[in-house]
């Protein structure tokens, strides 16, 4: 009771869960829903909290971490991958790449699970983890697993249908290929990410989405805010789509650092932007 979320977010920001749970398996999970539902105590699903600003006072829910062995398996089959929600990225990849597969290199560097990734639908340059998917077996609040295909999956920019699920594990289709090629590709995309992101200090990656046909990074740099400080949160001097803990940013002053974006970007140029990381409030 009273888990200090920060511990568990990227952004290292975050005040207590009511409950932070991490069941075993799929039938204590099947319990624990079902025991919230009857007395009414919300429930969130956290990975490894890479796209997430929480409250500094915390939510009033139930905090769920699929981060028991039952939700970490991976295994192979020809060119297909099934992986655990509560496996990491990182883990996804070095995995696909001892067995000569390629299609997950873009995700490198993503601090975040597969469940995660699939929800948000994660990527970079052009390419979504929905271009891997064949399918995702998920519970619903009700506890009723089923798999669902990829016919009835519906994945936009970063977004998809699979918000109102609990991801268990998924499927993805992937391509033989030589592992120093992999690995070449790998480098590619570990070079851009060091060359055009900030990871000096913790953050929650971009915090908002790009609007269709510019950059949301562009148009805050355009609009003066690069460097701009309101305690110890931060627009970052590399990445303007990135804002910075440098010590001990509140959640409050990230609200209010995206508040003026948003405001600036608008006046500027008439555009909205729409925050790409989960709000817990």
């Amino acid at each position: 009771m009273k888990e200090p979320l920060k511990a568990h977010a990227t952004f290292k920001i975050g005040g207590p869960a009511k409950f932070f749970i991490e069941p075993k398996d799929t039938r204590e999970l099947k319990l624990l829903l079902n025991l919230l539902k009857r007395y009414k105590i919300p429930s969130l699903v956290i990975g490894r909290g890479s796209n997430i600003l929480i409250s500094d006072k915390g939510v009033k829910a139930a905090v769920l971490r699929l981060n028991s062995p039952c939700f970490k398996k991976v295994g192979f089959q020809d060119t297909r991958l099934e992986a655990g929600s509560g496996v990491s990225l990182h883990r996804v990849i070095v995995l696909a790449q001892e067995h000569g597969l390629s299609g997950t290199e873009f995700l490198v560097g993503i601090p975040g699970t597969l469940g995660g990734a699939l929800v948000m639908n994660a990527g970079t340059q052009g390419k979504s983890i929905s271009d891997l998917v064949e399918n995702v077996t998920v519970m619903d609040y009700n506890g009723n697993i089923k798999t669902l295909n990829k016919g009835v999956l519906k994945f936009e920019y970063r977004k998809s249908n699979l918000s109102k699920y609990i991801i268990l594990s998924a499927c993805l289709r992937l391509a033989k290929k030589n592992k120093q090629e992999i690995k070449n590709s790998l480098n590619k995309y570990i070079n851009y990410r060091k060359l055009t992101q900030d990871l000096s200090c913790p953050s929650a990656g971009c915090i908002f989405k790009n609007p269709e046909g510019c950059s949301a990074g562009q148009l805050i740099d355009l609009c003066g805010l690069k460097g701009q400080r309101l305690g110890d949160a931060r627009i970052s001097l590399r990445h303007a789509n990135f804002i910075l803990n440098l010590k001990n940013a509140s959640a409050g002053e990230v609200l209010k650092l995206m508040e003026l974006i948003i405001n600036k970007v608008k006046d500027k140029f008439n555009i909205t932007l729409k925050p790409e990381i989960k709000i817990w409030r």
